[in-house]
């Protein structure tokens, strides 16, 4: 066993655990975290979906030994902080749109949708169809076209 310590949701942590354990297993079995969802645990569903300083990236598929103790690790749970609220303007949208059915993967779409508008925010630009068309998380239940106006309503509140 190894220590590893980084910023989860606003606060340091240290866990102890082999190098090689993925983040997601860290996040959810040691630190109890369970908005990031198991899905395939390859990167495929992105069910996982969170952010490392900012940016959209899947626990599933990073050894908890590539995280940094300065790196900052975002989950669903710790979104709404982000903004000083109760919920961040994208959770809003998903429930203004009615997005989720099981709600399964919907975590993992919020985060991807945040990361991605505040990308293309820092290229100067709104969400293009393109941009929506990138978003690779899988829905079983087949919400996409209300995932996607959810996305344009919470990136006009963001």
């Amino acid at each position: 066993m190894s220590s590893h310590t980084f910023v989860l949701n606003g606060e340091k942590v240290t866990v102890d655990v082999e190098p090689g354990v993925r983040l997601l297993w860290v996040l959810r079995d040691v630190l109890g975290v369970t908005g990031p969802k198991y899905g395939c645990g390859i990167n495929v569903c992105k069910a996982c979906t969170s952010h490392v300083n900012g940016k959209a990236m899947n626990p599933c598929s990073v050894p908890v030994d590539q995280i940094s103790p300065d790196d900052e690790i975002t989950t669903i749970e710790g979104l709404a902080d982000t903004v000083d609220a109760d919920l961040h303007p994208m959770q809003e949208a998903w429930i203004e749109h009615d997005v989720a059915q099981c709600g399964y993967c919907q975590p993992g779409q919020i985060m991807a949708a945040v990361a991605l508008v505040r990308a293309v925010r820092e290229e100067g630009r709104a969400i293009s169809e393109s941009d929506l068309d990138g978003i690779r998380n899988i829905c079983r239940c087949g919400t996409y076209t209300r995932i996607r106006e959810a996305i344009r309503t919470g990136e006009q509140h963001m």
